[in-house]
């Protein structure tokens, strides 16, 4: 059943994913991370070649002004906010794998990590490359996360408000910006 935008409502017996086909093989009504049984198991890649890879992920965190200032003048009392969160987002893009249950473990080629710090917010980009029988999005995905999680970390105490709650701070839009695969 559809609401008047054209909404369509899930009842609690559906399942969400059959609405938006959350298939893994084009065609397929088969999910690749479970086997004949239900049981989850990890997608054989063996057959398929090598192939360049790239994904570039995106997120951002909302900060009070008086953070985002203190990050720009290095015044933060822990340290180099930035350079903190760098280091977190390779770390987590190096060790995606042990973190994700069924992704596998790729040889990572290149990480880059930039902040863009703007009037209320904090820009995240991390892109990965690889050389692989797999695509390296889960590995941008999480320096992303990890990166903002380190900026949020970092800047905690400024901000808290009265009650130790965090009203103004909040990590949104995460997501995939771009993917390439390349034969070789």
């Amino acid at each position: 059943m559809s609401d008047e935008t054209g909404d369509r409502d899930v009842a609690d017996d559906e399942d969400p994913l059959d609405e938006v086909g959350a298939t893994a093989v084009e065609g397929s009504e088969e999910l690749t991370h479970t086997d004949d049984e239900g049981d989850v198991q990890m997608v054989d890649v063996s057959d398929k070649p090598d192939t360049e890879r790239r994904a570039v992920a995106r997120g951002e965190i909302g900060l009070q002004p008086s953070t985002i200032e203190s990050i720009r003048d290095d015044q933060v009392e822990k340290g180099d906010v930035l350079a903190t969160a760098r280091i977190g987002a390779i770390q987590a893009v190096k060790h995606t794998w042990e973190t994700i249950p069924m992704c596998h473990q790729i040889p990572i080629t290149n990480v880059d990590c930039e902040f863009d710090v703007r009037e209320e917010r904090v820009i995240a980009t991390v892109a990965v490359e690889t050389t692989g029988k797999t695509g390296c999005e889960m590995e941008a995905l999480e320096g992303v996360t990890t990166g903002l999680n380190v900026v949020w970390d970092m800047v905690k105490a400024a901000e808290k408000d009265d009650d130790g709650q965090y009203p103004d701070t909040a990590i949104r839009d995460v997501r995939v910006v771009e993917k390439r695969k390349q034969e070789l």
